[in-house]
């Protein structure tokens, strides 16, 4: 897994400290609303052109590694 602090920021001088892909001022949910709406990860690269493919990719591939852990009750409960 690429290291999360290599693909995210969180700042609180940028967008209220709300995790941005970093060196872009593009929330991480940002990507995760498009997705959800059914908008092409193509189109959101268009759209959000300071957010690279690899970035991308690589959030997804760590948002799927946190859901889909045997140990996703205690990482649920650390943010509850």
């Amino acid at each position: 897994m690429k290291n999360v602090k290599n693909l995210i920021t969180i700042d609180p001088e940028i967008l209220d400290g709300q995790p941005v892909f970093k060196g872009t001022r593009v929330p991480i949910v940002t990507l995760f609303d498009h997705l959800e709406e059914g908008v092409p990860l193509s189109e959101f690269l268009e759209d959000f052109d300071t957010v690279t493919k690899d970035q991308a990719i690589a959030v997804m591939e760590i948002a799927s590694k946190l859901l889909s852990s045997k140990k996703i009750n205690e990482l649920y409960d650390s943010v509850a």
